[in-house]
């Protein structure tokens, strides 16, 4: 799914991003909400953040809608059990999402923080709220002609993807901010993409959630909350 973002694209950089884990939501310019399949049937799960119905995550039908801090996007979908929520937001050259589901409740952030001026962490292991959280990033730097395809590659596979949401800035076709998710109120999978055609670099995210004890190996422990170190190819 893709959508134009109404705001001018600001001059900022790769190397501004910051992550963090927790907090609050921070004003968004589009956000999706999806509902999260459960196993035997739960009803509908709310979250302060936003509201999803029945249905699973790859049949919703999936309204966008520019809010700003705590809007509600509502999503409607026919069939399935829907055991929690997952928000894609659209925060200009930053994103946020928002899991809400049996272990609780776990929001990243990947924004230009004010007092944060460290890059984003190479890699990050933490358990919160019942749940295995994992995120790496990495740092593309291309040149323009590889870029701008590059651009276009990934804002084609969001927008075909039916549980994708970018954000394009007006003026420029390769300034953008991309989510794709995939799994279920046990195991959630997400990506992003954050692209800064004025220096041709591309920020690329992976991040992951998973039910405490499920995974079948133990994690190797790396840093803390909102920890910063320079990225390297996960």
């Amino acid at each position: 799914m893709l959508t134009t973002l109404q705001t001018s694209y600001t001059d900022t950089r790769a190397g501004d991003l910051a992550w963090c884990l927790g907090g609050g939501p921070l004003p968004a310019l589009a956000v999706r909400d999806l509902p999260l399949p459960g196993p035997d049937g739960l009803t509908d799960t709310p979250s302060r953040y936003g509201t999803a119905t029945r249905g699973t995550l790859g049949s919703s039908a999936t309204a966008i809608s520019s809010a700003g801090s705590g809007g509600r996007t509502r999503t409607t979908s026919a069939g399935g059990a829907t055991a929690g929520t997952l928000q894609l937001r659209l925060l200009g050259a930053s994103h946020q999402v928002v899991i809400t589901a049996g272990p609780g409740e776990c929001l990243e952030t990947v924004a230009c923080m004010p007092g944060r001026r460290t890059p984003l962490p190479a890699r990050v292991a933490e358990q919160v709220a019942g749940w295995e959280y994992e995120f790496a990033a990495r740092i593309e730097s291309l040149p323009p002609h590889v870029f701008a395809a590059r651009a276009q590659e990934i804002l084609a596979l969001v927008d075909e993807h039916p549980r994708g949401l970018a954000g394009v800035f007006p003026g420029d076709p390769s300034a953008f901010t991309a989510l794709v998710a995939q799994g279920s109120a046990e195991r959630v999978l997400w990506r992003t993409w954050h692209a800064y055609p004025q220096e041709g670099r591309l920020v690329c995210t992976r991040s992951s959630l998973v039910v405490r004890g499920q995974l079948t190996a133990a994690s190797p422990r790396a840093g803390g909350r909102c920890a910063m170190a320079r990225p390297t190819v996960p």
